[in-house]
């Protein structure tokens, strides 16, 4: 009906790329099964929908790499126990796999050691060139 005032609407413009009922896109159902072809012990985490990001889901391997895809809905929770055989569990009962927590923990401290070892790196050149112009200036005077 007519409302003039325009009160009781959402002011959020925000809203999820897909229905919720929507399935798995089959780009991502390949990526999915490419990604688990020939890896051993692999699970499937399903993440839920938010204001921002569809529902996804995370398969982790037995070494804790994973990769994510949107799954659309819960459809697509059907849709990628099917296309996989794996075992799925919902992440918010369940959270994620210690393996995978570890992972990202090895990583993130090996990519700190490299950002630190390039700043070592750029310091040791910027004295170098600090300490030839300093002999460059005392040549000339």
């Amino acid at each position: 009906m007519f409302n003039p005032f325009r009160r009781n609407r959402s002011k959020s413009t925000l809203r999820p790329p897909r229905a919720p009922g929507d399935t798995i896109r089959q780009h991502d159902a390949q990526e999915l099964r490419a990604w688990a072809a020939g890896r051993a012990f692999v699970e499937a985490f399903v993440e839920p929908e938010t204001v921002v990001n569809e529902m996804s889901v995370v398969l982790v391997d037995e070494s804790g790499q994973f990769i994510r895809r949107p799954i659309g809905g819960p459809k697509g929770i059907d849709a990628v126990a099917k296309l996989l055989g794996c075992p799925v569990y919902d992440v918010e009962e369940t959270g994620y796999p210690q393996r995978m927590r570890e992972r990202l923990e090895r990583e993130r401290i090996l990519r700190r050691r490299e950002e630190q070892r390039q700043r070592r790196k750029d310091f040791e050149a910027r004295e170098v060139r600090r300490k030839a112009k300093e002999a460059q200036e005392n040549e000339g005077s």
